[in-house]
């Protein structure tokens, strides 16, 4: 039981919530996962199982892509609509108002936020600072500064219902929906409030779905009880994926009965006789036995033209 599930998260769970549920339904202590959903969050969540969980690494630093819902009228403590109102539905002037703004304002907004940007990560956040989460603090109503990070934002933006960019609540609030393709780390929460600090008034996120984690998509993922019906049938080979599937996007080299043995070992291998030297220095590069099993993740020496295992997947 050794490979990689796509689940969609439900919402109202934490992700170490959906890791607890696996662990149960599988009945198989090794679970993790790569990229914390916030729990209002839905969507694609990467989980290891067994002797996968030590590709994490591999795993975690992927592009993601998400829809979501951002939500403008006022802004919250937490940046999404779990939080508290830090600011009052005023009535609008002419710049704040939504439903006077055109496309162009709004294309204009998203642009402005598109490409390598800074973004200082939010106190209600995973992000650790000296051993502390961040929300841990915020939850004792401390605040502590935080350095900007910087993230990159490849695609931001707005997906048109009914032909409008816009949707009146008729509350005070006006929704927009949009996707957003971005690096690892970067917190659409904070791109919903600044895309409203850009326009001009207050916003939050009112829903964010993820809809894809690297080479992983929402249109592959199953729900907790699709998986528990899997495992009820015995089908869950039909759902979980090889660890050297899971890396489908990283070259790979096939090794001799005699060259896996010395990489289980940690021992380099030569690839002169495997490859001929395309990698790029440092690359990582799967390492698999003649049946097509990942037996190490190795990085690319080009002086030495070899490959060394940098992270070990023992046999069964």
């Amino acid at each position: 039981m050794d490979g990689v599930l796509v689940i969609d998260k439900p919402a109202g769970l934490t992700s170490h919530d959906v890791v607890t549920r696996v662990r149960r339904i599988l009945h198989e202590p090794r679970v993790g996962h790569t990229g914390t959903l916030d729990p209002f969050a839905t969507g694609v969540l990467i989980v290891l199982v067994g002797r996968a969980t030590r590709l994490a690494q591999f795993l975690s630093g992927v592009e993601k892509e998400y829809h979501a819902v951002v939500r403008f009228g006022y802004s919250t403590d937490t940046g999404d609509l779990t939080g508290k109102s830090t600011s009052e539905i005023s009535e609008p002037t002419r710049r704040s108002s939504p439903l006077t703004w055109s496309d162009r304002e709004i294309e204009a907004a998203l642009q402005s936020l598109r490409g390598e940007i800074e973004q200082i990560p939010p106190m209600y956040s995973a992000k650790k600072l000296q051993g502390r989460k961040l929300y841990e603090l915020a939850r004792r109503g401390k605040s502590v500064e935080r350095k900007p990070v910087r993230v990159k934002v490849c695609e931001f933006e707005a997906l048109r219902c009914g032909g409008q960019f816009l949707k009146d609540n008729g509350d005070g609030t006006v929704d927009l929906a949009v996707r957003v393709v971005c690096s690892a780390g970067t917190y659409v929460r904070t791109l919903a409030e600044a895309l409203g600090e850009r326009l001009g008034i207050g916003a939050h996120l009112a829903e964010l779905r993820r809809t894809r984690a690297g080479d992983f998509s929402i249109a592959s993922a199953v729900t907790l009880d699709q998986l528990n019906k899997k495992v009820d049938e015995e089908a869950l080979d039909t759902i979980l994926l090889l660890p050297d599937a899971a890396l489908r996007s990283m070259p790979f080299v096939d090794l001799t009965q005699r060259d896996a043995k010395r990489a289980r070992q940690g021992i380099a291998i030569s690839l002169s006789q495997h490859s001929d030297g395309a990698a790029s220095q440092g690359e990582n590069v799967r390492m698999r036995d003649e049946a097509g099993k990942l037996v190490a993740v190795g990085f690319y020496d080009a002086a030495s033209n070899s490959l060394q295992p940098r992270v070990v997947v023992p046999p069964e």
